[in-house]
């Protein structure tokens, strides 16, 4: 008797075969498919790989290597049709159309004709989508098993894609679904990579730009992007820093709730951010960058990396309470902070340990509320349960740390850096401490790192308006 459980597999000899013969499977396309693909075949073309590239490609978005398609059709024939034992021969292929991500595609072959003397069959093959539309099409020619078999399904073994850039874009979309998308001054995006920013986050739901530049630039910048400016709110402004004046002006009184930076210098739009007349509060202002690595079960924040070069004690206990607002922001409850040193123990010779240890007791007399700090803590001992056990450390934090604080610009600048392009790890920046948050972006920001920093934004503002700095 025939065992027909899915794990097993039978053949059809060539004896068995009749011309009108066929099988078919259905596949839906999933992003994973794709980058297992590209893992195996190393065909990283970014048309799908990266949404970034492939929306402003022929296909306006991501769709599979067309040999996925292909190797669904071997799949039919080496295992249904003829089945085990087939030799592929030969296979003409047609890319009629492309598959995208979601798409259920139906892979039928057919026998159309049978060649007894070196038992030859040639099949026609398609991958056809639920409209009806094909695909891929072709031929195939295989020899034909003569003799049955019937085997086991072989198991496959488990792969996992560490892909952290789309683990947290996830998260923090999901954080932020729901929310009205927040209106936002976007200074001086007068290049490609500025404008596509504010204009894909736009297109993701998260914020309602207006755009404060040159008139004129910002349509030669539009232009090159093969994007259109209508419907969009654009307010003319001479140059940069009347754009970064205006963006301020527009936060200050209250008519966007966060600023974006486009294509001018930082210092450009933080210096008209801490003017006397800007959007100073009673906080010292901060950069948060929010990262995943796969290396780490949890998103992590690391501050300060981007603004405050040496802070003194007073400037590292506003970096906290803006890292636990982000922490709360994002759905942390109650954040463990470690305050990182070189050590995990006091020493009179290393200011960043005393630092370290004042903040904790500040801490303890309700001067920093909101979240549950230690220190100091060295950066193994903050990520590294095992790391803590082996040094002796006692402690909710050390192991499990959701914030990271960094004892000065150069080493949180490095750190972020190292775990970025060392350690896979994605990330997203904002300013906190001014009276909105402000997203700064970078030329070298990846798609998903843009819009993970305007999700920040969209929800750092939502908190905002029931907790005001």
């Amino acid at each position: 008797m025939t065992d027909s459980s899915p794990n097993t597999l039978r053949n059809r000899t060539f004896a068995e075969l009749a011309v009108g013969d066929r099988a078919r499977i259905e596949r839906v396309l999933t992003t994973r498919d794709i980058q297992l693909f590209a893992a195996v075949s190393g065909d990283v073309n970014p048309q799908h790989l990266d949404p970034d590239f492939a929306a402003h490609g022929p296909f306006q978005g991501v769709i599979a290597h067309g040999m996925w398609g292909a190797s669904l059709i071997s799949a039919v024939l080496g295992t249904q049709l003829p089945g085990p034992g087939t030799l592929y021969l030969s296979q003409s292929l047609s890319f009629l159309a492309p598959v995208r991500v979601g798409d259920r595609v139906a892979v039928e072959v057919r026998v159309t004709e049978l060649e007894p003397e070196r038992r030859r069959v040639r099949l026609a093959c398609a991958c056809t989508l639920p409209d009806g539309t094909v695909a891929i099409e072709g031929e195939a020619c295989v020899q034909a098993p003569d003799q049955s078999i019937e085997c086991a399904r072989g198991a496959l073994p488990e792969i996992r894609i560490q892909d952290a850039a789309q683990d947290g874009l996830r998260t923090l979309l999901g954080h932020a679904r729901g929310r009205d998308p927040i209106r936002v001054a976007v200074a001086h995006p007068c290049d490609e990579i500025s404008l596509r920013a504010a204009l894909d986050a736009r297109r993701e739901g998260l914020i309602d730009p207006i755009l404060v530049a040159p008139r004129a630039r910002l349509e030669q910048a539009a232009q090159a992007l093969g994007a259109s400016l209508d419907g969009l709110d654009v307010r003319d402004v001479p140059h940069s820093h009347a754009a970064a004046d205006l963006a301020v002006a527009l936060a200050r009184t209250g008519e966007v709730e966060a600023l974006m930076k486009g294509s001018l210098h930082t210092d450009e739009l933080m210096g008209a951010v801490v003017r006397a007349d800007g959007l100073r509060t009673k906080r010292r202002v901060s950069h948060c960058y929010l990262m995943q690595t796969p290396q780490y079960p949890r998103p992590f924040i690391i501050t300060d990396a981007a603004i405050n070069i040496a802070p003194t004690l007073e400037q590292k206990a506003d970096i906290i309470r803006n890292a636990i607002d982000l922490a709360h922001a994002i759905g942390v409850e109650q954040p463990r902070v470690a305050i990182l040193a070189a050590v995990e123990t006091v020493s009179a010779s290393m200011p960043a340990t005393l630092d370290a240890a004042a903040l904790c007791k500040m801490a303890d007399r309700g001067q920093i509320g909101g979240g549950q700090l230690d220190g100091p803590l060295a950066f193994d001992n903050a990520v590294s349960q095992a790391a803590a056990h082996i040094k002796g450390i006692r402690s909710d934090v050390a192991g499990r740390a959701d914030i990271l604080v960094a004892p000065d610009l150069e080493s949180g600048n490095m750190l972020a850096k190292q775990l970025m392009y060392l350690g896979d790890a994605a990330s997203a920046g904002i300013v906190l401490g001014a009276r909105v948050p402000i997203i700064l972006t970078s030329r070298a920001d990846t798609y998903e790192s843009r819009i993970a920093s305007c999700a920040l934004a969209l929800l750092l503002a939502h908190h905002y308006r029931s907790t005001p700095l």
